[in-house]
């Protein structure tokens, strides 16, 4: 079995998943949390991802966190060999992996049919060019006019992204949702839980959530990362926090319009999340933080103890 919990940034994915790991090994069946979020990925981003803290980490072993220096580039390619790998790691040891992330596109990648189209140097290069010189803002707007599912789904700001789709339009002719794959999985028995609440509940929560991570020192993490080279990174320089702390310390912005920024920013990030796992209709939703945690945990024993699906043809 492969469990899958999903849902939008800072409605309690973490704790239910440890407390969901433990639940299984206490049942006679050892479980590891696989880590889906692109941003845990980063050495040193701690603060702004919320990443699991060393104490969550020694309850119940979590792959694929702190596993890229920020300098490096994570690509959705990459990371589906490397969670692929975590979970035949898993399952080769007896071990149940629970696949916590709040991409959709990570988490199809991994457990479902997912193939990647082809790139070519010219048209890449041609569109990095135009992206350096009018910005990420106007290809999201020109990617918007002729796949709105595509812009719904990526940043504003997230240029890289916004180029790979503008590439797989251009070669295919197709608009880049239409790489996507079916719902089919690609791999055994996986069972997928979905977490979420209402949008009054979660906009608090994230307002909560970037008001403890400027706390706790968002603002200097973020600088303790500059001489490690944060700024030269094409993914970790874009995450949410980290890109509006250096828009602070580069005068860009005030501190307190940076914090602001990093809020409205998740929150709108977290509808899209919202949106596009509501589309999948294998997942089961469990409800919200707003629902007792033992209820939710119940909940979800009750998805994975039902008869699982098959291996799709």
């Amino acid at each position: 079995m492969i469990v899958v919990l999903v849902g939008p940034t800072a409605v309690g994915k973490s704790g239910l998943a440890i407390a969901l790991a433990e639940h299984l090994g206490a049942g006679g069946r050892p479980a590891e949390i696989v880590n889906a979020d692109s941003m845990l990925l980063y050495r040193g981003m701690d603060i702004g991802t919320a990443k699991p803290t060393p104490a969550e980490r020694a309850r119940v072993r979590h792959h694929l966190v702190d596993v890229l220096d920020v300098t490096e580039t994570s690509t959705v390619a990459e990371f589906q060999t490397l969670a692929r790998a975590a979970i035949e790691d898993c399952l080769t040891r007896g071990v149940v992996p629970v696949v916590v992330g709040g991409s959709a596109l990570y988490v199809r990648a991994v457990v479902d049919e997912f193939r990647f189209p082809g790139t070519d140097p010219d048209v890449r290069a041609r569109l990095d060019a135009e992206l350096a010189e009018r910005g990420p803002a106007a290809l999201h707007e020109r990617l918007a006019a002729v796949d709105p599912g595509a812009a719904a789904a990526i940043l504003p700001g997230n240029g890289r992204r916004i180029v790979r789709a503008l590439e797989v339009i251009e070669l295919t002719g197709e608009p880049f949702t239409a790489s996507l794959p079916a719902h089919r999985y690609a791999l055994p028995d996986v069972r997928q839980l979905g977490l979420d609440t209402d949008r009054t509940t979660l906009d608090s929560r994230i307002a909560d959530r970037v008001d403890r991570m400027w706390a706790d020192g968002l603002v200097e993490e973020v600088r303790g990362l500059l001489d490690r080279g944060l700024r030269e990174g094409r993914t970790a320089s874009r995450a949410l926090g980290y890109a509006q702390v250096l828009d602070h310390l580069d005068g860009r912005t005030s501190e307190a319009e940076a914090r602001e920024l990093t809020v409205t920013g998740t929150r709108k990030f977290a509808r899209r999340q919202g949106s596009w796992f509501r589309r999948d209709p294998r997942i089961s939703w469990l409800g919200g933080p707003g629902d007792d945690p033992d209820t939710l945990l119940d909940r979800a024993a009750d998805v994975l103890a039902a008869p699982g699906p098959a291996l799709a043809d």
